[in-house]
């Protein structure tokens, strides 16, 4: 059974995803805030986090930023009623796989799941694993395919990005080559 952490400083909510994630078959654990989340983050195998990102003391980007740090890379989904493109932006950045605007319905929460289901049918390393050998033999169109496919599920994968580079070099279109390792910059991808 996969553990999901829903962080929210309004219990509220906390109740309505715990409520509609046991009913798909979930096990929850509820934090009220960035510091408890935190703890429980590097005490727990979590599989899905629901974060609050506007939260006294402790926020939840604050709280992504400090779990990307120390090297977890648990799906995230941010929650906020107080959406901006700057928080957008960051989130994504840090690897949040959905933006949520409160209010939500459990339709939305299911869609979202089924989401993650996806990306984890659909994983990443798996996709560059693939490519990077597909490139070792050469065979750069199925490289390509692949990676596109890996920037479809992940926008923010500068990996993918720079192994385009390196098949755009390899082919000797330097214009598209720096074009994609200039993105994979943006995501802070150093080789």
């Amino acid at each position: 059974m996969k553990k999901v952490l829903v962080v929210d400083d309004t219990k509220n909510i906390r109740m309505l995803l715990t409520t509609c994630l046991e009913i798909e078959g979930y096990e929850i654990i509820t934090a009220a805030n960035g510091y408890e989340a935190l703890e429980i983050i590097q005490n727990t195998n979590i599989d899905i986090i629901f974060l609050d990102i506007k939260m006294p003391e402790l926020s939840g980007t604050e709280v992504l930023r400090k779990i990307r740090s120390i090297g977890i890379n648990t799906p995230v989904i941010i929650m906020t009623a107080f959406a901006t493109v700057k928080n957008a932006i960051d989130c994504t950045r840090l690897g949040a796989v959905v933006y949520l605007q409160k209010p939500f319905t459990t339709e939305k929460i299911k869609s979202i799941l089924k989401q993650i289901q996806d990306l984890d049918e659909n994983n990443i390393d798996n996709i560059i694993v693939s490519a990077q050998k597909l490139i070792s033999n050469g065979e750069l169109d199925d490289a390509i395919r692949l990676l596109k496919k890996s920037i479809s599920i992940n926008p923010q994968c500068g990996e993918a990005y720079y192994l385009m580079g390196n098949i755009y070099k390899i082919k000797g279109d330097s214009e598209k080559s720096g074009q994609f390792f200039d993105v994979a910059k943006i995501f802070n991808y150093r080789p």
